[in-house]
């Protein structure tokens, strides 16, 4: 049984940060993705176009293939055992055989707290990884940051992808995304290239940086600049692997395997709608790029940001109707965050885990 934190001093508990206004942002984004979806809707109604025709909604689960939707499941579970093999990269610095057991059942875990809590479930996998391998808290959400940051250079160039597919191959682009692509292009590439540059300060100038951030921490009391020093040497040492050529090249390449396996998956729903959504290889591309930012805002248990965009996407980009495309967004949803769930709640209970202290873990820490 996993040592989870209490809610008493100690050495497992969790130390909540001062920074406790500032957490509610998440929500109040999420909210307004609806808001902006229920409003577009009304607008729909408005102008005269017809109703939401929810039978043809529900008679669209009729149609579906279910093989093809069975088989995007094979992809979809198979990016979790490709995020472990990347986070043992991570990990080599600090324990160069770590147990793949471990990081995919902390993995799996992670992600069903993920769906279940929202984004605070985010900072589970890293906890458990650290409690699982015995290594350093802080050096396991160094290496979520990395991953972070590499999932967000490869949504990067797929949403570069979807923005010039999108004005070479002649699709109607109606006025409510007008200003995603009118903007896209130049907030993509200013966040590639900030992206690319700490990268680059990773890997070659870790040590300097290490040492500023030390030396600026003098200027605090003693106690304080004492415990930030500790953190400060356990990030940075959690990014050791990105300093090996080898390490990089595993890392890139994994990557680009989890996004391959992702892909896969979208093409496989997209087939499972054949002839009620027609969506090709690179109409499952497009769609991507656009949904790698909306599943940024995770409503817990309900989702939010990603059902939006699917449906903005399909029915202004496609031409589909907003009755099937909102079948094929909630298909979407379900099987990318929901499908992992009856796992994890299986690993969580053999394991012995307490869910209310993991819930404590990811609010204790993003809040």
């Amino acid at each position: 049984m996993i040592p989870l934190p209490s809610s008493k001093n100690g050495e497992n508990s969790i130390q909540r940060p001062i920074w406790t206004h500032r957490t509610k942002w998440k929500w109040i984004a999420a909210l307004l993705l609806i808001a902006a979806l229920a409003l577009w809707l009304l607008r729909t109604r408005r102008f005269g176009a017809p109703a939401f025709d929810w039978k043809l909604a529900a008679g669209t689960f009729a149609h579906v293939n279910w093989w093809w939707v069975a088989a995007s499941l094979i992809p979809i579970l198979g990016t979790y055992w490709g995020r472990a093999l990347r986070w043992a990269v991570f990990l080599k610095p600090l324990k160069p055989h770590p147990s793949m057991r471990n990081l995919l059942s902390a993995t799996v875990v992670g992600f069903t707290a993920i769906t279940l809590f929202g984004r605070p479930g985010e900072f589970v996998r890293p906890f458990l990884i650290a409690r699982k391998e015995q290594v350093p808290v802080t050096s396991q959400f160094a290496a979520w940051v990395l991953e972070r940051i590499f999932d967000l250079l490869m949504a990067l160039l797929l949403f570069a992808f979807a923005l010039t597919r999108v004005r070479s191959s002649g699709l109607h682009v109606g006025e409510k995304l007008t200003w995603v692509l009118a903007a896209g292009g130049k907030v993509g590439g200013t966040l590639a290239v900030a992206i690319l540059l700490v990268l680059l300060s990773l890997r070659h100038f870790s040590e300097p940086l290490r040492l500023l951030l030390l030396r600026a921490l003098r200027h605090l009391p003693e106690k304080r600049s004492a415990g930030l020093a500790k953190i400060v040497n356990a990030l940075f040492h959690g990014v050791e692997s990105m300093r090996s050529d080898a390490g990089l090249f595993l890392v890139l390449a994994y990557s680009v395997l989890e996004w391959v396996l992702i892909c896969l998956c979208y093409w496989c729903l997209a087939q499972s709608f054949a002839g009620i959504v027609n969506l090709g290889l690179v109409d499952v591309l497009i769609l991507m790029g656009f949904l790698s930012f909306g599943s940024v805002v995770q409503i817990p248990g309900v989702g939010g940001g990603m059902q939006v965009v699917s449906v903005l996407v399909l029915t202004e980009l496609f031409g589909v109707r907003l009755e099937l495309a909102s079948a094929f967004a909630v298909f979407l949803w379900a099987i990318t965050f929901v499908a992992v769930v009856p796992l994890g709640l299986f690993i969580a209970l053999k394991e012995g885990l307490d869910w209310r202290s993991l819930k404590r873990i990811g609010r204790g820490v993003s809040e």
